[in-house]
């Protein structure tokens, strides 16, 4: 039992790793089409990075969908880590408020109503 413990915990430990090479691969493909592309400056802030800094600028996907990188790059702007944290917390807002979860699940209606019998106390006093 143990054994077949341990290589199914193998087998799903190389599997993590093949995916997070297979995305660091691919973030690094289209992180550096898009440096060489525009100017090493925040689209929100307009803060200037350089060599030293660049680690803090990132690439932001306009649609939300970091699969689909045009190789014009018309989906990419660069974004410091925190204008770029700041958009993404927008979008979860946003469809907080459409009442969808970041998961895409429809959120469940709420169905108490704190002052559905506030007549009758307010009467009773």
């Amino acid at each position: 039992m143990a054994d077949k413990q341990s290589q199914s915990n193998k087998k799903l430990d190389e599997v993590v790793a093949q995916a997070r090479r297979a995305s660091e691969e691919r973030g690094h493909g289209y992180r550096a089409q898009a440096l060489k592309m525009y100017p090493w400056i925040c689209g929100r802030c307009a803060r200037e990075f350089g060599r030293a800094n660049l680690s803090e600028l990132t690439v932001h996907h306009k649609n939300h969908d970091h699969d689909y990188n045009p190789a014009d790059g018309s989906n990419w702007e660069l974004l410091c880590l925190y204008c770029h944290d700041n958009e993404h917390q927008r979008q979860t807002e946003a469809l907080a408020n459409k009442g969808i979860a970041l998961d895409g699940a429809k959120a469940p209606e709420a169905t108490f109503n704190p002052f559905a019998d506030l007549k009758s106390m307010m009467d009773n006093k």
